[in-house]
């Protein structure tokens, strides 16, 4: 099944989407700048279009290995062509392969299962990297809970 590169792009814009509802000050963005020590106009303050700028970058980044976590067969075809074992490129190997994805190519491609590996990639990657940084920074669980439930929503509708 080839890839969609252009659905990259557009969900790249889910983490804006979340970010807007999830961090407004009637939702979590009140504890949010009260951890921060942010007031509304401190952050009107900011670079916006760079801000943006660069979280939409960040966000197309985050889709590409997310993809490759999700669908399961990448990797069938991504280790076949990393190896150098001799015979893997037979043509009864091609052959193999392209049973293989003949017959699972479309397994486990629900929203459910995306859902479940989103979240997993945000308990499992997500949580160590800006956990271990809230701990040097000398944050306090709230805020690193914060953004775990924002991650956790937004890399499950990722």
């Amino acid at each position: 099944m080839p890839t969609n590169y252009y659905m990259f792009f557009l969900t790249a814009l889910i983490p804006m989407i979340v970010g807007a509802v999830y961090y407004h000050p009637k939702v979590v963005g009140g504890p949010w700048m009260k951890t921060n020590g942010f007031t509304e106009e401190s952050l009107q303050k900011g670079n916006m279009a760079l801000i943006f700028g660069l979280a939409y970058l960040f966000a197309v980044i985050i889709c590409l290995p997310l993809s490759g976590l999700v669908i399961h067969q990448s990797g069938v075809v991504a280790s076949a062509m990393s190896t150098t074992e001799p015979g893997v490129w037979s043509p009864q190997a091609v052959n193999d392969i392209n049973s293989f994805m003949a017959s699972y190519g479309t397994s486990f491609r629900t929203f459910g299962h995306g859902l479940l590996h989103g979240i997993i990639a945000a308990l499992f990657i997500g949580l160590p990297i800006f956990g271990t940084i809230s701990l040097f920074e000398r944050r306090g669980w709230k805020y690193i809970l914060i953004h775990l439930g924002y991650w956790v929503i937004t890399l499950g509708l990722m």
